[in-house]
């Protein structure tokens, strides 16, 4: 999952990102609302962690411009203030959920893997599909209730597939969403961790639809 930090406070913004980087999650990071705000327009992002105070404008005010332009990337409010009219402010300027600093970095981890989970339209934290299962809190994966073990960048492309299926993903958008910007995958790449998946999960988990992309199956294991 590709999220945007958008936090001023340089080590509060560190000390985060490095702390989902280690949960799985491709983090990207901005320090000023219009920064933020560029980002949001140009990139695809799976969830955005907007903090209020930022120097160049309310957090609010950006959000309101993104939910009045469409932009329906869910949005997780990161902030000082406490107060009810602060978080109702938030809230009507389009956040989809509110935490208040300080926090527990768990409890970020936790509602952000809610947010972009519900985006995909799953309500269970275990999304399955036949009897492979990806656990969102614990990013471990079961196929027929073995445990998988997958690298980072294998767990991350497979997330990405499961929260989207069973639509077909294109390698467009899994080139958006599970790559940094920065160093974008080379043309083979996807086609060779899509084949190291396939030897760890199965040939029929993972089905290649030609100029179109993949998506994730329900094939069984056979024994």
């Amino acid at each position: 999952m590709k999220i945007l930090l958008v936090e001023d406070d340089h080590a509060l913004s560190t000390a985060l990102s490095e702390a989902l980087r280690d949960a799985g999650l491709l983090v990207e990071t901005s320090a000023s609302g219009s920064e933020a705000d560029f980002l949001v327009r140009t990139e695809r992002y799976d969830a955005v962690i907007l903090d209020l105070g930022l120097p160049d404008g309310d957090g609010t005010r950006w959000l309101a411009q993104w939910r009045d332009d469409a932009i329906d990337v869910p949005v997780l409010v990161l902030t000082a203030r406490e107060r009810w009219s602060d978080k109702a402010a938030g809230f009507s300027a389009g956040a989809d959920d509110y935490v208040t600093k300080p926090f527990e970095t768990a409890e970020v981890l936790f509602r952000l893997r809610a947010l972009v989970r519900r985006s995909h339209g799953h309500a269970h934290p275990v999304l399955s599909c036949g009897d492979l299962a990806y656990d969102t809190h614990t990013g471990s994966v079961t196929l027929a209730g073995r445990p998988i073990t997958l690298t980072a960048q294998e767990s991350r492309l497979l997330a990405y597939l499961m929260h989207a299926a069973p639509r077909i993903v294109s390698r467009t958008e899994l080139s958006e969403h599970v790559y940094d910007r920065d160093h974008e995958p080379d043309s083979n790449v996807i086609d060779v961790q899509i084949s190291r998946l396939r030897r760890k999960l199965g040939s029929g988990h993972i089905e290649t639809l030609r100029g179109q992309g993949y998506r994730v199956t329900a094939a069984e294991t056979t024994s």
